[in-house]
C-alpha cells in the first residue's frame, strides 16, 4: 500500500508520497499540507500519516484497501 506523509520541511511543511524523491507539495502551514495530503491519499488509495514538529506521528488513517468487515 502506498503512503502519504506530512512532515516538517525547511520551508514549512511537506506532503510526500513514500518512495518519491521529491515532495508532492510544500506548504507554509501544517493544516494546508494536511488537507492536501488527505486529498492525495484518498485519490491514490493510500495510508495517510501526519507528523508533528517533533517528528512523532500525530494522526494516521487509511484511505484504501481496507479489509471488509470481519466476523468476530
Amino acid at each position: 500500500m502506498k503512503r502519504v506523509s506530512v512532515s516538517k520541511h525547511p520551508d514549512g511543511w511537506k506532503a510526500k508520497v513514500a518512495g518519491n524523491e521529491r515532495a508532492s507539495k510544500v506548504c507554509t502551514t501544517q493544516a494546508e499540507c494536511r488537507e492536501f495530503g488527505i486529498g492525495l491519499a484518498k485519490k491514490i488509495g493510500a495510508e495517510f500519516t501526519l507528523h508533528g514538529e517533533n517528528g512523532r506521528i500525530r494522526k494516521k488513517n487509511s484511505y484504501g484497501n481496507d479489509p471488509k468487515s470481519i466476523k468476530g
